[in-house]
């Protein structure tokens, strides 16, 4: 991993100690508008390697856009992958590597180490500070047909090579950067409270808190390198505990929401977190004190007190940063709750949530977010 500014210009020397001899370059529209793209082209020229360019990416990555990629890999016999970008372009990246080593489709993969066979080495660069998709075990990818978004979980999955430079963080606009934080902070509340955490996760998650806690409001203020450093920090934090711990019940809802409604995925989690956090309180009351003593900055009479004051802190912020807060707001026909209800509970993410949730439990964290 390398991790400060201009630590860009290392992807060609990175490539090609992989034995990159013709790199496949995934990216977005949005990055060529920004021209880090070209940037990266410059990059790999310089180092004399040669590559083939794939774009095609929405957000929430189609998993025919996967197929597509993969075959454009095999036709023009490329080696080692590359990936600038935030989530989407890196997860279809990971799709791709994945299909074209392993074959089939890659619904075939859904779920936990379905991966047999090795990936081609895969070199990431993550333009925003939040997804962690460039350090963790996760790909999200959308299955059209159910209109769901698949996790595939595989440590086969995690790149050789992450390359984080707050630098690309500063053409992000406003609303992108809270998605971003936004997201990172979901990550390190879940994987907090998560079965699978433990001391090493639970350090990283409390760490990332503290950091976009204090970093977002002040880099909307000034988007100084300084800020947008901490928040690069932040996220790799979260995504160091989240995949090593997984987790919960608001990212099987969002992957389900985002799966039927193509919206960003960063922006669910201010509407559904809260209630989350708030169902989960009876199973893990003193860690959600821990993560209330870093919202409020203090403790209140009682671990349960301070846990539900944390909550409510965090809805407050939530709401100073302008977005939506309420479940309405992006699903204005309820009667479509019990359907993403009952396909959450296939999420695999929700196998690692502090306590069970079935569909009506489900339901009623939606309610309680409405």
């Amino acid at each position: 991993m390398f991790l400060g500014r201009d630590s860009m210009k290392y992807a060609g020397l990175c490539a090609r100690r992989l034995g990159a001899k013709k790199i496949f370059f995934v990216s977005d529209p949005g990055l060529e508008s920004t021209g880090w793209v070209d940037a990266v082209f410059d990059i790999l020229d310089h180092e004399k390697l040669k590559w083939v360019y794939y774009s095609n990416i929405s957000s929430n990555p189609r998993d025919w856009q996967v197929e597509e990629g993969a075959r454009l890999y095999e036709q023009q016999s490329c080696d080692v992958v590359f990936a600038l970008g935030g989530g989407s372009p890196m997860d279809a990246a990971k799709g791709i590597a994945l299909v074209t080593s392993n074959g089939g489709r890659v619904h075939d993969y859904e779920g936990a180490n379905r991966i047999q066979k090795p990936l081609p080495p895969m070199v990431f660069m993550p333009s925003t500070a939040s997804s962690g998709s460039d350090i963790s075990q996760f790909a999200i990818i959308t299955d059209m047909e159910r209109q769901v978004k698949m996790s595939i979980i595989s440590r086969t999955l995690v790149p050789n090579v992450s390359i984080i430079d707050p630098t690309l963080l500063t053409t992000k606009p406003r609303d992108l950067i809270i998605a971003a934080a936004v997201d990172a902070l979901s990550h390190a509340v879940e994987a907090y409270v998560s079965r699978l955490a433990f001391p090493l996760t639970e350090v990283h998650s409390l760490r990332a808190i503290e950091l976009i806690m204090k970093y977002l409001p002040l880099t909307l203020e000034n988007n100084s390198l300084d800020n947008l450093e901490q928040l690069s920090i932040a996220g790799t934090s979260s995504a160091m505990a989240f995949s090593n711990a997984s987790l919960g019940l608001d990212h099987a809802l969002a992957h389900t929401l985002g799966g039927m409604l193509d919206v960003l995925h960063g922006i669910i989690h201010p509407i559904l977190l809260p209630s989350a956090m708030r169902y989960n309180l009876p199973k893990c009351v003193d860690k959600l004190a821990e993560i209330g003593k870093v919202m409020i900055g203090g403790s209140m009479g009682s671990p349960e007190a301070t846990a539900l004051a944390g909550i409510e802190a965090l809805e407050t912020y939530f709401k100073s940063l302008g977005v939506s807060t309420r479940l309405r707001d992006i699903i204005p026909d309820r009667s479509k709750l019990p359907q993403i209800c009952e396909m959450a509970t296939f999420d695999s993410c929700l196998l690692s949530n502090p306590r069970e949730a079935g569909v009506e439990d489900m339901m009623n964290v939606c309610n309680d977010a409405w």
